[in-house]
């Protein structure tokens, strides 16, 4: 497996984590390997809950998805409809993300949507990947990122594309793109963004090596802005939304375009070539070998 999954260099995609173990070598907090398919698949419980608060405009986002808010396609549809929803509404003028689920902010992409898929499904969910990350980065409203627990590959992308991010102050707490540690390459705008938010030197560290650092050290890089304790995360990003707002929405929905439109404007004119490449190589018989290997570890981690 370790062979195949090298070859996936040749094409970069988030990776294969949503159900892997988050790094616990270090103490770090570790979500349990899972694989609950039967469960989502029968579950039809709402995977996102929106709380807008009118006198104030902020609403809060909060995925709940059990058991670690894998991204899957109905998941990313749901996120991307309220996304939308709440763009669309003049009351709402900033946006708080957070988790409903103990220790896991969210593990990434949903490595079920990879595999015995067709290459339409497949194209897709990749598709609805990169609207997830274009509403979120491009979004007119202030976002934040309230990160309750650990949130490696897709879970990341998810964080950065806010304007803001506040972690809880816990070591055992891991965030990064650590896709090489599997062999994967992640795709330029993931890229793009983790240079946009920690510089060119430390994101080409953090990018080669797959690093997941814990919350200090996520602080320190810059990967996340402020440290709390659990129990203050909501409250501190409600607290930071106000100085936001503060902020005639004019003045900062044109800097922020400024600031992020050229990495927009780069998926936007290469979207379906980065759909095409992702499809040929997600659908190689090799990969989905791969792939059938590592649910069966998975399988035999929860017997």
């Amino acid at each position: 497996m370790a062979n195949v999954l090298r070859n996936s260099a040749k094409f970069g995609f988030s990776g294969v984590l949503s159900q892997l173990s988050i790094h616990s070598r270090h103490g770090r907090e570790c979500v349990s390997p899972c694989f609950s398919l039967q469960q989502r698949n029968n579950s039809t419980s709402p995977k996102i809950k929106v709380d807008l608060d009118s006198s104030t405009g902020v609403a809060v986002l909060r995925m709940q998805s059990p058991p670690v808010n894998s991204l899957s396609l109905d998941f990313l549809t749901e996120f991307c409809i309220n996304l939308e929803k709440l763009e669309m509404d003049r009351s709402c003028r900033g946006l708080i993300i957070t988790s409903t689920l103990s220790k896991v902010f969210s593990a990434g992409l949903d490595i079920m949507e990879m595999y015995g898929k067709s290459p339409e499904r497949c194209g897709e969910f990749w598709k609805a990947v990169q609207e997830m990350w274009l509403k979120l980065y491009g979004s007119n409203m202030a976002t934040i990122a309230a990160i309750n627990g650990s949130s490696p590959a897709g879970g990341c992308l998810m964080s950065i594309g806010c304007d803001y991010r506040i972690m809880v102050d816990n070591p055992r707490y891991s965030i990064g793109l650590n896709e090489t540690q599997l062999g994967i390459v992640a795709p330029f705008w993931f890229k793009d963004t983790l240079v946009n938010t920690v510089g060119n030197r430390a994101a080409e560290l953090s990018l080669e090596l797959g690093l997941l650092y814990s919350a200090p050290d996520a602080l320190k890089i810059g990967l996340v802005d402020q440290l709390v304790p659990e129990d203050q995360v909501l409250s501190t990003a409600q607290d930071t939304m106000s100085k936001w707002l503060a902020i005639p929405d004019h003045a900062r929905q044109i800097t922020k375009s400024m600031m992020r439109k050229q990495t927009i404007d780069k998926l936007l004119s290469n979207r379906e070539a980065d759909i095409t490449n992702f499809v040929s190589f997600i659908t190689k018989d090799s990969i989905q070998r791969s792939l059938r290997m590592y649910l069966e570890m998975l399988k035999s981690r929860k017997a």
